[in-house]
């Protein structure tokens, strides 16, 4: 967590409130030592549905459908989301948990790689409203392109975890070999969010740190 963990509690304890069942299914994540996003960008996401209240969302790193079925709570019951994941394991779990939860009429989980299917998608002609990345951080940047041609103008990109619990200001020999890839390559996105034109972008220090980006007409 970027802000001191006693503050996150106290802002948790105001503001922090989801249906049981996602309760349980945050339970059983931890249980299992597969993260779903933190309680602060829980009630981010929940704001940012309602003000924006998209027609279509798209979801990039399913994991356990935690966050999919977040976004089911707060978004239009009108609205489409479909979320992409690759990893067998995390798929089968996702799709259990959407039919234990009655979510598998209301979430389309597209399996397959991320590059691949955002392609794909771009050549669909698909557009939504409302982008959540929440995937390989490595791959932020390479995503970024056919995010921005799937967004509508004006639309909503949140993306997750770009301070890594503040490590972002670290300089690049600071932080460990195996780490330093993915500690340039976010460091790129960001510079491309808040420096590109594409975008209009807040950073903010929220759970491991998120971005809030307005696409630009192109």
């Amino acid at each position: 967590m970027v802000i001191d963990e006693r503050l996150g509690v106290f802002i948790d304890s105001l503001s922090w409130n989801i249906p049981q069942y996602l309760k349980e299914a945050e339970k059983k994540a931890a249980s299992e030592n597969v993260p779903v996003i933190k309680r602060p960008v829980q009630t981010l996401l929940g704001f940012l549905l309602r003000f924006a209240s998209p027609d279509a969302i798209l979801e990039i790193g399913t994991a356990t459908g935690f966050s999919s079925m977040l976004i089911s709570e707060y978004a239009s019951q009108a609205a489409t989301i479909d979320t992409i994941e690759k990893v067998p394991a995390r798929i089968k779990g996702a799709l259990e948990n959407y039919k234990k939860y009655n979510k598998e009429t209301r979430i389309n989980l597209i399996q397959g790689d991320a590059s691949e299917v955002l392609e794909t998608l771009v050549a669909q002609k698909k557009l939504y409203g409302f982008v959540f990345m929440d995937a390989a951080k490595g791959q932020y940047m390479n995503f970024a392109g056919p995010v921005y041609r799937l967004l509508k103008d004006r639309g909503i990109l949140v993306t997750d975890n770009v301070l890594k619990d503040g490590e972002i200001i670290q300089s690049r020999y600071a932080v460990t070999r195996r780490d330093r890839t993915i500690h340039g390559r976010m460091r790129s996105y960001l510079y491309y969010l808040t420096h590109s034109g594409d975008f209009d972008t807040v950073i903010l220090p929220v759970g491991d740190g998120v971005a809030v980006s307005v696409k630009n007409p192109g």
